[in-house]
């Protein structure tokens, strides 16, 4: 079910916002060559404890999920690119780090995801977080009342096949509030004018993702982190926003 909400409830979704921008910011310069992934995960738990928040994560089971999923952070490394487990791994020099984090605070939920190298970065590496993060942009900005879904989709894959990306379908944006996950589903790639009219009061996450040189994904062992086929890398962008009278508000927005 779609609900909209009212310019009150999205004023009550800014705290929530906020603290997610907080800890992706604490949890990109944390990141450095030498730092365990669990560090981070570490980092991220002790920041929900000490805002009084909650983690949508560490229950969360969907049917794609082998178990609970059991930590408060995704942190997707290289050829991974989404909902990257936490484990004992060690970041090495040029890692593409992607971190995935949302949490609830007095009952509204933000989400938010951020790409990053790790030490000495490959160019090919940045054009693709810049690519991804252009396509972010593209998608805000058509999040405006009167357009529709299929303009969302369209900007993001427009900015896609202009860099020569494939664009996989099966995990995209998504509707935010009480939840993490909600209607409508926002894919990386559709048609313009189509699918479902944007009003004042919907809050979602726009979330591109994209591979270097496939569409193509598989199911890590661990139950849970999505890898690219051939071995490609990744790079996750995402915010959390409100489709306002004035145009779209980005709630998660990084100081």
């Amino acid at each position: 079910m779609i609900e909209l909400r009212t310019p009150t409830q999205i004023e009550q979704m800014r705290p929530a916002g906020r603290f997610v921008a907080s800890v992706i910011s604490a949890l990109a310069e944390k990141a450095d060559v030498g730092v365990n992934l669990l560090e981070l995960d570490a980092m991220a738990h002790d920041m929900i404890r000490a805002q009084g928040a909650e983690s949508c994560y560490i229950d969360y089971h969907p049917s794609f999920g082998a178990m609970p999923f059991g930590k408060v952070l995704c942190t997707s490394v290289n050829e991974a690119v989404l909902h990257g487990l936490p484990h004992d791994y060690v970041l090495q020099d040029g890692d593409l780090l992607s971190v995935d984090f949302a949490a609830s605070v007095d009952g509204w939920v933000a989400d938010s995801a951020l790409s990053v190298v790790v030490g000495t970065p490959r160019q090919e590496d940045l054009d693709l977080i810049a690519t991804t993060d252009r396509a972010l942009a593209a998608g805000i900005a058509a999040a405006t009342v009167g357009n529709r879904t299929g303009d969302i989709s369209a900007a993001i894959g427009d900015v896609a096949r202009e860099a020569g990306l494939r664009v996989n379908l099966q995990f995209g944006g998504h509707g935010v509030g009480r939840t993490m996950h909600g209607d409508p589903h926002i894919a990386n790639d559709g048609r313009a004018g189509r699918g479902l009219k944007l009003r004042a009061g919907l809050v979602i996450a726009i979330e591109p993702w994209f591979l270097h040189t496939t569409d193509e994904i598989y199911i890590d062992k661990d139950g849970w982190t999505i890898k690219s086929q051939d071995g490609s890398r990744g790079a996750h962008m995402e915010h959390t926003i409100a489709v306002t009278d004035d145009g779209p508000l980005v709630l998660t927005a990084r100081g």
